[in-house]
């Protein structure tokens, strides 16, 4: 591996990988320069008072103690609004403190009170804007004025939202045809706007609505789907109280769903056991000290995970293969003890095909392939053979490979072998992201509409909406870059830095005609644009909704098919803000004008009159507006949640995988992409990974102790990464390497940073997810920077 690196750093000496990036324009990436770190050992548990202290930094920090204080007792609350992080669902008797350390993070940095002004746009240029950090642009604060980067100008400038929607209106409808625009949905809009949203794109005549889901739980809805006939999760909070054996599975709660580690707590005390499976080592896996629990202030917490299997990158398949041989083994010695013989007879399919694949599968290669000891798979699949009441969850760590649906649907098989679904206690649970990803699905928010919601669509509003499948993230990139699709919209988020190969989409987004971005806050999206570009600056989940029908809520659902109300509290960030709601309305009129009837300015007086609309259309809302005003919301209906699979035939579907193989060169790793304790999706709050024992900076390279011995590299130095996929190769400067509990020949960075090395035509089959979780790479010692020293504390 040493001569192999050797190799490597001679060829990017060579100025061989040097990265494809122009001076001359704004950067796409945040600055290369590694900060000097501080590297302590990782937490052994999560929460406790730390997180109290980190959720109160932050908040009083930006709102100040006042403010800051009353806005969080406002988070997730009957009558309060829906916390902008996470999609966990909320408990019925909920505490006055119903947040946690990153959602009170998620709330200062939308609530803050600075404010990036039109002042603040003269001083700044793009190019110096590009300069800083992400981290940075995001601390200035909330937009508080439309804004338009001219062809040409260096800088934006102010502009009235009618001279905003005129000019999208003129380039909407200058385009050869609708499929040359698209029209991007971040996860935080409200049913309300996603609803609007999706039918001013169908009315305006395409289906290119690629959304946030496209990078993250596509293959989960994929493979569930397919193989139990809907693409959400079945389980409910209560079922938590009920398990008997929780199983997570490629997640990291105690970072990007923390709220989760309170009812894992709670199942833990009433006897259930947990196991975990990720490839390093998490803290809130370990232990979880509740903050709002003497126990978790004075004490030394709640031990959460019974077992630990640290699998290697992808090798999940191997895993759980390994885990359903196990169980059938069990059932051949003791025959009607393992499978749920009644219920595999009944209630499913192939069974038959799945167990003879499982039957050609060597100890030898699931062992290997895996990372996991057979002893280690045997207790596991003892503990899955003891009970029926099981929870499988998982997130980003599944769902991001080429093989992620096989990933998740090997769940499925388990799950159906033992019967652990359609019962108390038991089921799938896609944890999701952001708080109304699943929501704005539901909504219509998707490239590839089923033919029964577009027939809902054309009855409720009198016009055929299109039929042909549009573009999801990756086909929009690619249309893009090839001149395909020549106006770019997006409702939300950081387009730029959540997407895959970072260079090949910022070039993209260059080729357009017009980029627009309704945001509530600065970020690097705003910085590559087309040849024109805008900034709609809109309410945020905190602030208060008035309507010429009075105060306003909006509704989200969560992950477990919840719908219930948000009601923002807060003035405000400026008078020259329009919530999402009106933001579509008025844009739909501009563009649309008299070709369709729909009376868009008169929905958005009043919610209600949308809510209306959503009920005649949407299956599972029927008597919206009452039943969302009932304490907690409504339940979605969940056909395999009550023991009916919505499958085309009506049964659950085994299905059968091959085993997906990890193939590297000498020199090689299979890296990761994860996120810091200080971040959420791509808004970084801080630079500091305090779980992972890692401070004062992102841009570093995780590796295990053996692998730097062999490539010859030690903690501290600097090295370029640079991916490989099928002949090219991206370059990615500057990373510090930390010596790390992770598997051999595995590798971790951080994201967004780290996204350039992810390749956009590596994705997921059927999913077409980015693999952002395998990404084959080799390292070089950098030239520029050949070492920084880190202090140990």
């Amino acid at each position: 591996m040493a001569e192999a690196m050797r190799q490597e750093q001679a060829e990017a000496e060579s100025g061989k990988d040097a990265p494809a990036r122009s001076d001359s324009l704004p950067s796409a990436q945040p600055p290369t320069t590694p900060e000097p770190l501080r590297i302590g050992s990782p937490a052994t548990s999560a929460g406790g008072v730390a997180a109290v202290v980190s959720a109160m930094k932050h908040a009083w920090g930006e709102m100040g103690p006042v403010r800051g204080s009353r806005t969080l007792l406002q988070v997730n609350q009957k009558h309060g609004f829906d916390c902008p992080g996470c999609a966990w669902p909320d408990p019925k008797h909920r505490s006055a403190f119903e947040f946690c350390e990153n959602g009170a993070k998620a709330v200062a940095e939308e609530a803050t009170t600075a404010r990036v002004t039109p002042d603040f746009f003269r001083q700044w240029s793009l190019m110096d804007l590009a300069a800083q950090t992400d981290h940075w642009l995001g601390k200035q604060g909330r937009l508080t004025h439309p804004m338009v980067l001219r062809e040409g100008a260096t800088h934006y400038a102010t502009l009235s939202w009618d001279e905003a929607f005129t000019l999208i209106a003129q380039e909407l409808n200058a385009l050869g045809s609708p499929d040359e625009a698209c029209f991007y949905t971040s996860g935080r809009t409200s049913n309300e706007a996603a609803f609007l949203y999706q039918l001013f794109v169908r009315q305006f005549g395409t289906n290119n609505l690629p959304d946030c889901s496209n990078m993250c739980h596509e293959s989960s809805g994929t493979a569930l789907m397919e193989t139990i006939g809907i693409g959400k999760g079945t389980v409910t909070l209560e079922d938590f109280e009920k398990a008997q054996l929780i199983v997570v599975i490629g997640q990291n709660p105690g970072t990007n769903h923390p709220r989760m580690l309170t009812a894992l707590e709670a199942a833990k005390r009433q006897g259930c056991r947990i196991v975990s499976i990720n490839p390093l080592p998490e803290p809130g896996l370990q232990r979880f000290k509740h903050p709002q629990a003497l126990r978790g202030v004075l004490g030394s917490g709640t031990p959460l995970a019974d077992l630990f299997l640290q699998v290697r990158i992808n090798g999940d398949v191997a895993l759980l293969q390994g885990l359903g041989k196990a169980l059938l083994e069990r059932e051949a010695k003791h025959p009607g003890t393992v499978v749920a013989r009644d219920f595999v007879e009944g209630k499913t399919l192939d069974f038959e095909a799945y167990a003879t694949n499982l039957g050609t599968v060597s100890w030898a290669d699931v062992v290997e392939q895996s990372g996991i000891s057979r002893e280690q798979i045997e207790t596991t699949a003892e503990w899955l053979a003891g009970t029926d009441r099981i929870i499988w969850c998982w997130a980003m760590g599944l769902t991001q490979h080429r093989n992620a649906v096989g990933n998740i649907q090997e769940i499925v098989n388990l799950t159906l072998l033992r019967g652990s679904i359609g019962k108390p206690g038991a089921g799938v649970c896609p944890v999701r992201g952001h708080s109304n990803v699943q929501g704005d699905r539901t909504m219509g928010i998707w490239e590839k509409p089923r033919p029964a919601f577009l027939d809902a669509l054309s009855r409720e509003f009198s016009f055929e909406p299109p039929r042909h499948h549009g573009l999801d993230t990756v086909g929009a990139i690619q249309a893009m870059h090839e001149g395909r699709v020549k106006v770019f919209f997006a409702m939300g988020g950081n387009f730029l830095s959540a997407t895959p190969d970072t260079e090949r989409t910022a070039e993209a987004l260059r080729r357009t005609r017009l980029t627009v971005h309704v945001s509530t806050k600065l970020n690097r999206a705003h910085l590559v644009t087309g040849k024109r570009a805008l900034i709609l600056p809109c309410l945020g989940r905190t602030e208060s909704d008035v309507q010429v029908g009075g105060p306003q809520f909006v509704t989200v659902e969560n992950s477990m098919g919840v719908v219930h109300a948000s009601r923002g509290t807060l003035p405000p960030a400026s008078e020259h803000l329009l919530c999402e709601p009106a933001i579509v309305a008025r844009l739909a009129r501009a563009v649309l004008g008299s070709r369709v009837a729909v009376r868009w300015e008169w929905l958005v007086e009043n919610y209600d009159r949308i809510r209306d609309l959503i009920s005649r259309v949407v299956p599972g809302f029927e008597d919206f507006n009452r039943r969302v005003r009932e304490p907690g919301g409504f339940v979605l209906p969940n056909g395999p949640r009550e023991g009916r699979f919505t499958t085309q035939s009506g049964k659950g579907h085994f299905t059968v995988h091959e085993m997906s193989r990890l193939k590297l060169e000498p020199g090689q790793l299979l890296m990761m992409t994860i996120r810091t304790h200080d971040q959420y999706n791509t808004t970084v709050y801080g630079l500091d990974d305090r779980y992972r024992g890692i401070r004062s900076g992102r841009r570093v390279v995780m590796l295990n102790a053996e692998d730097m011995k062999e490539l010859g590299v030690q903690a501290g130095q600097v090295v370029d990464l640079t991916s490989h996929f099928e002949g090219q190769r991206r370059v990615a400067h500057r990373f510090v390497v930390v010596a790390y509990d992770i598997p051999h020949r595995c590798a971790a960075t951080y994201f967004p940073e780290a996204n350039v090395l992810v390749p956009l035509d590596s994705f997921a089959e059927k999913s077409r997810t980015p693999t952002s979780k395998s990404v084959i790479i080799s390292l070089a010692l950098s030239k520029e920077s050949p070492a920084l020293p880190a202090s140990v504390s």
